[in-house]
């Protein structure tokens, strides 16, 4: 069996009173995931707002990932695919080496 799928990330960035927020948005044409990241910039530490909006973002797909994670764990439970003794623990769901 062979396809091609294309899904889109959309990341969205703000910032106000010292903190960067980010909203990624993933669309698989069949379901959209949400996440969430902040930044904050130390007082100590030089204004840099692209190391903030690059953490702030890199938070919210990381937040994106794990429920993308969740979401394929639960459905190779559903799909009887799972090990016999249970879930999985982090990093979740089967690793290269297995697939």
């Amino acid at each position: 069996m062979s396809r091609t799928l294309e899904w889109t990330v959309h990341v969205d960035l703000s910032e106000e009173d010292g903190a960067t927020k980010a909203e990624a948005v993933l669309d698989t044409g069949t379901a959209k995931l949400t996440g969430h990241g902040v930044a904050r910039c130390s007082p100590q530490d030089p204004d840099v707002p692209t190391i903030g909006d690059e953490l702030a973002a890199s938070r919210a797909m990381r937040d994106v990932a794990a429920q993308l994670m969740s979401v394929a764990d639960r459905e190779l439970g559903e799909a009887g695919a799972g090990p016999a003794d249970g879930p999985v623990p982090p990093p979740y769901a089967w690793s290269d080496a297995t697939a």
